[in-house]
């Protein structure tokens, strides 16, 4: 049997190559993560049934939110494919007026990133943010980061999205309230960006561009606004229904109050979702259903397998009872939620993937819950969101994101890291230190 300072050796080792596998070899997430996972189980735990550790971690992730991604994918690409991003678009910018383009590109960035992910939906929008910019004669970088910052923050904290979504398995959190504390505390994250891009960008001069080329300029063979947004509110509608009568805890005998927290639940709700998404294609044909949903699943799969390996590496760090250890020393520390933002930023700023820092954050932080005080609903609400916060921090050069924004929008990587990457920073530590004011009222 290893001692505990071995094994915590030993995890902080498996740590370091993940980081090293996937931002300095470039090797892929999932084998990045199977790779370390299957090595630290052999290592750390030699006197266990290593192939059931790992099963079981991969399985009972995939349980939590495989049908989540999966349904959350079709949304995205049918609000991709059929120009409803660009309907929601158009409409906040009509409301807003050509002054306020930046607020309508941040307002749109939030509403269409709940489902699509951060870099499809910038690319989607790109053409709009060069087109928005020459019509309101905005500075393009001011334009630009303010939408991919309001992408990245819903991307970060809600989990529609995969990273907080496998993370939220591994902690066994609340989904349903998840998504709804997600979206409430992405709202500071979006806001505090704005303004600091707003600064940041304040002596740059107006500079006439062309509008891209990726710009659906008809608006006649767009979708109405209202079928657009339907695929998008009305799951966050019907989660928010069924949380509530969860914590209202609904009586047996009412059979209405019974169907609503049924249809309340994510799956049901992003399958209902995914069903109303549907009303957007023109061409309805089983065909054409078929193609968006092999698109679709396509798109989920990688998803999918990363997801379910960093389930299997947080088992195996849970096997080894490192982080019930480590959250004894922490706690005499008195760090407290600071512990899963810190974690969270290290690994996120290291490697480069959000994803793959909050899943790896999430393995190594559940087993410390109970020993930092947040094993109650209330607190794995919290911690989540604390490693959402870190995995913001910080998007530069080893992002894949940050050269998505820099190239679409056609802005250098320097003026790209002077606003947009410390914007990341500010992002992060603004809804961490939401996250502990909060902490203070509810937990």
């Amino acid at each position: 049997m290893l001692s505990i300072i071995t094994l915590s050796i030993l995890v902080l080792l498996s740590i370091v190559l993940i980081v090293i596998l996937t931002s300095v070899t470039k090797l892929n997430a999932f084998a990045s993560l199977f790779i370390v996972a299957l090595l630290l189980a052999m290592v750390a735990l030699p006197d266990k049934d290593v192939v059931q550790i790992l099963k079981e971690g991969f399985g009972s992730t995939m349980a939590s939110i495989g049908f989540l991604i999966i349904f959350g994918a079709i949304i995205a690409v049918v609000l991709e494919k059929t120009g409803g991003a660009i309907s929601i678009a158009n409409y906040i910018l009509s409301k807003t007026g050509h002054g306020k383009a930046a607020s309508a590109m941040g307002i749109t960035g939030f509403i269409v990133g709940l489902p699509i992910f951060c870099d499809s939906g910038y690319i989607i929008m790109s053409g709009l943010v060069k087109s928005f910019s020459t019509k309101a004669k905005i500075a393009l970088p001011f334009i630009a980061f303010v939408l991919a910052t309001s992408l990245y923050s819903v991307h970060c904290l809600t989990p529609t999205h995969p990273g907080a979504l496998a993370a939220s398995g591994i902690l066994n959190a609340n989904i349903g309230m998840l998504i709804l504390l997600g979206i409430l505390f992405a709202i500071p994250a979006t806001v505090a960006a704005f303004f600091w891009i707003k600064w940041q960008t304040r002596k740059n001069t107006y500079e006439e561009t062309e509008p891209s080329k990726g710009e659906i300029g008809n608006e006649g063979q767009l979708p109405p606004v209202s079928l657009s947004l339907l695929p998008i509110a009305t799951p966050l509608v019907l989660i928010a229904i069924g949380s509530l009568l969860a914590v209202m805890k609904v009586p047996e005998s009412n059979f209405v109050l019974k169907g609503l927290a049924f249809i309340g639940q994510p799956i049901i709700a992003l399958l209902i979702g995914t069903f109303l998404s549907l009303f957007l294609l023109k061409n309805r044909a089983v065909k054409s259903i078929n193609s968006i949903l092999e698109s679709a699943i396509e798109k989920a799969g990688p998803i999918l397998i990363v997801t379910g390996a960093g389930g299997m590496f947080g088992m195996v760090i849970k096997e080894t009872g490192v982080g019930a250890y480590a959250g004894e020393f922490f706690l005499q520390t008195g760090l407290g939620l600071a512990v899963p933002f810190l974690i969270a930023s290290i690994l996120k700023t290291a490697q480069g993937s959000s994803t793959v820092a909050v899943i790896t954050a999430a393995s190594f932080v559940a087993p410390m819950l109970p020993a930092l005080g947040l094993d109650s609903e209330t607190g794995k609400l919290l911690a989540m969101i604390s490693m959402g916060a870190g995995s913001m921090m910080v998007s530069h050069a080893n992002d894949s994101y940050f050269w998505v924004v820099a190239r679409f929008s056609g802005i250098n990587s320097n003026t790209t890291l002077k606003v947009y990457s410390t914007a990341t920073i500010v992002m992060g530590i603004v809804t961490f230190l939401c996250v502990w004011l909060t902490s203070f009222f509810i937990l």
